[in-house]
This record gives structure tokens, C-alpha cells and sequence, in this order.
């Protein structure tokens, strides 16, 4: 028997070493920098152009030169609050939209044409698992994240919705919830009173997501068992947390946004991620 207890914590010792296993860190390069005062919120990405993002605008730049091509800009007491990511398939740009800081929290997706930048779509969640703040597509499915908070805002006298049900959800045919993950806490300790702000799945098959502030970029994976995300690899970034864009077109290629507070300028950047 004591043989049999002392083989069994052996072996659950060895379990909780390898579940306690920190991130790999991947090693990173900045390969694009370019001035764009849309930078705050995120930013989007095709073949040709980039998409800064931010509240209440849009701005589409030559992905070489930086050069501006297009703009959108809601209209004065127009209905949009807060675009807080971007994602562009099959020539429509898609973004989550939410009225981040207002109470109680609502979010939509909001669509453009790409080429264009005309709004040719929505769809509300009304109120619902949080604040979306990020959505993308991959083999047929999107996915996206319900973004809570500790922070305290304006009107409520509670914490923003708690970051501990911040969730990464699946949406079916219908943008109806499927299935839905939390994070490890350990990650979302890294967030303050701040939560997930981007998300992008990327060429390795993990998600990577961002905070709102640290210049970093974590990668997860989907558990084996249970709903609590794998979080396996941190990459820094220049950035400034917010939302992210893999490159579909450039090799192990990530798009993000900095707000220099000292140059006072906003910029939308390109990382090289050194992957396996």
C-alpha cells in the first residue's frame, strides 16, 4: 500500500509539474511600422492593404508604402461606439462593435466592403455573455470574445463585468453560441482590471489573443478536456495590446497597433514571430 501511494504521488507531482509548465517564448521581429491616426482600437489586413481601427473610423492604407487609400467616418450622433478589431474575408471587412463603457454592456458585428469602406451590414447580440471585442474566421467558423472587466466606469458603481467571465466562444451558421472557453487565470492576471482585447488564429493552428496594454501576444490552445484554454507560448510585440491581424499573405506575419503617448502618434506595426 505504501508503495502504491508513494507510485500515485509520483505520478500526480509529475501531472502538476507538466500543467504548471511556463509558455514558450517565441522570439520576434518588427518587420513594418507605418503612422495612421486610426491606430488606437486594431487593425485588419488583406493582401493589399492594411485597416486601422478605431472607435468611430476607418482608414485603408497600401500595406507597402502606407500610403492612405480610403476612409470612413461615422456620422456626427451616428450610431456606432466602440470598433474594437477587424478581420477581412472574402472582401468584406468585418468588425466587433460594442458600447463599451456604457451599461448594461451591448455589442453587434459591424460589415464594410473592403475595397470601398461602404457599411453594408450588421448584426446585434444585443446584451449578452459580455463586451465583443474581437471576432475572426477560420475553416468555416468564427469565433470571438466577450470581453468582462474590474475595471469601474462612469455610471455602474460595480466592476465592469468581472474578467473572470471574460469567454472565447464558436458561433454556429446562425452567430448563436456554440461552445464557449475561459481563460487560465494566470493569463488573465496579466490583464489588471483590463480584459482580452484582440484575438487572430494563427498559421500554427493556436489563437493568439492580446490585453489591452502589455506589448505581447499569447498563444493557446483548445483543451483536451474541460473549458479552460491551454495558454503555451508568449511572443512580444510592439504594441500596445488592442486588437491583431495574422497576415493570411506574408509568412509568420502579425499586424497590431501602438499608441505613442510620447511622440504622440499612432502606428500600425507588422511582427515577425519566429514560430516551429
Amino acid at each position: 500500500m505504501l508503495r502504491t501511494a508513494i507510485v500515485i504521488a509520483f505520478l500526480a507531482a509529475g501531472l502538476m509539474s507538466a500543467q504548471a509548465e511556463d509558455p514558450k517564448t517565441y522570439p520576434t521581429e518588427t518587420v513594418a511600422s507605418f503612422p495612421a491616426p486610426e491606430a488606437r482600437q486594431a487593425v485588419a489586413v488583406d493582401a493589399d492593404a492594411f485597416y486601422a481601427i478605431t472607435d468611430r473610423s476607418i482608414g485603408r492604407y497600401d500595406k507597402k508604402t502606407g500610403a492612405k487609400l480610403a476612409t470612413w467616418t461615422d456620422a456626427k450622433n451616428g450610431p456606432f461606439i466602440h470598433l474594437d478589431s477587424g478581420v477581412v474575408i472574402d472582401g468584406k471587412l468585418y468588425a466587433a462593435h460594442s458600447n463599451y463603457p456604457e451599461w448594461p454592456m451591448t455589442s453587434s458585428i459591424e460589415i464594410w466592403d473592403a475595397a470601398t469602406l461602404q457599411h453594408i451590414g450588421t448584426r446585434s447580440f444585443g446584451i449578452d455573455r459580455g463586451s465583443l471585442t474581437w471576432i475572426d474566421y477560420r475553416d468555416g467558423v468564427w469565433c470571438g470574445a466577450f470581453a468582462n472587466y474590474n475595471r469601474v466606469f462612469g455610471r455602474s458603481p460595480l466592476a465592469y463585468g468581472n474578467k473572470y467571465n471574460t469567454q472565447i466562444v464558436r458561433f454556429d451558421a446562425d452567430w448563436r453560441v456554440a461552445e464557449a472557453w475561459v481563460l487560465p487565470p494566470q493569463l488573465i492576471e496579466k490583464f489588471q482590471d483590463m480584459s482580452n482585447s484582440g484575438g487572430s488564429w494563427g498559421p500554427d493552428g493556436r489563437l493568439w489573443i492580446t490585453g489591452h496594454d502589455l506589448p505581447e501576444l499569447y498563444a493557446l490552445e483548445l483543451p483536451k478536456a474541460g473549458s479552460v484554454l491551454r495558454w503555451v507560448g508568449t511572443a512580444p510585440a510592439h504594441i500596445a495590446g488592442q486588437g491583431i491581424a495574422w497576415d493570411r499573405t506574408q509568412k509568420d506575419v502579425i499586424w497590431g497597433v501602438i499608441r505613442d503617448k510620447v511622440k504622440g502618434e499612432n502606428r500600425v506595426t507588422a511582427t515577425r514571430v519566429q514560430l516551429p
